[in-house]
């Protein structure tokens, strides 16, 4: 029976998997510090302080890249060429979800309807990569080689999903209630269409390197539509639920913590 922990130790036992797993991660993360340092430049004036918790997110994004390339680096590997199709932040840009690029390279300070949709966007994936990262944190928490990348990438994911649904709530009750609700919904239905294609790619760019028979590519090709039809249906209403988090104001915009070594 094929499994997570399973799948993902293949991946890892492979150099060539391995660097293509740590390309596609640092790549999007990197990308994600880029785009949170930009919001944070041009936050409006009646939302500024928002913009050191926006600018420390985005400064977790890009250690979670250096910590991806360090684990690369620890075995003597240089960073893959990511494929387009398992560009996940490019492809959600592409969808229309989030601030479109163009919008962030300009020197025009946003509205607080941009900084809702930034926030709801961020809500949507955020859960999927705390998701993502309780999995990981499950099955390799101690393994000696990214145990510790892991443990600290899953706490910073938990801490930006929980400021973004503190900061969503504030702004429903200072009268976006509408906008957000309307905006999450359109975020999570985007988003698990983009996720089940990046999910497929990936899983082919692996079978391809790992030489996975048919018959197990099959299966997890079953496995990811069966996912995507899941979320269609109802799994997209823990994406867009909000609820005030046990830990507040989690990124504070304080000092980013020191970079993990691995």
């Amino acid at each position: 029976m094929l499994s997570a922990r399973g799948l993902f130790t293949e991946i890892l036992d492979n150099d060539e998997s391995f660097r293509l797993f740590c390309s596609i991660a640092a790549s999007g993360e990197s990308q994600g510090g880029w785009e949170n340092g930009r919001i944070a430049a041009l936050v409006p004036p009646g939302l500024a302080e928002l913009a050191p918790k926006i600018a420390r997110h985005g400064a977790d994004e890009d250690k979670h890249g250096r910590i991806f390339n360090g684990l690369l680096h620890g075995r003597g590997l240089e960073p893959a060429d990511v494929p387009a199709d398992t560009d996940y932040t490019m492809l959600l840009e592409r969808a229309g979800i989030g601030l479109a690029h163009s919008r962030l390279r300009a020197d025009q300070p946003l509205s607080e309807q941009d900084i809702v949709t930034y926030l709801a966007h961020s809500r949507v994936t955020e859960q999927r990569a705390s998701e993502q990262m309780a999995l990981l944190l499950k099955h390799f928490a101690d393994h000696p080689e990214i145990g510790r990348a892991v443990r600290q990438i899953a706490r910073d994911e938990d801490n930006h999903l929980a400021y973004c649904h503190e900061e969503l709530l504030r702004l429903a009750a200072a009268g976006h209630a509408r906008q957000i609700h309307r905006t999450l919904r359109e975020c999570a239905m985007a988003e698990i269409r983009v996720y089940r294609g990046v999910s497929l790619a990936v899983m082919a760019h692996m079978g391809e390197i790992l030489h996975w028979s048919a018959a197990k590519s099959a299966v997890l090709r079953a496995g990811i539509h069966a996912v995507y039809l899941y979320e269609r249906a109802a799994g997209w209403r823990r994406m867009t639920s909000l609820a005030m988090p046990a830990r507040r104001n989690a990124l504070g915009g304080g000092p980013v913590a020191a970079e993990a070594t691995t």
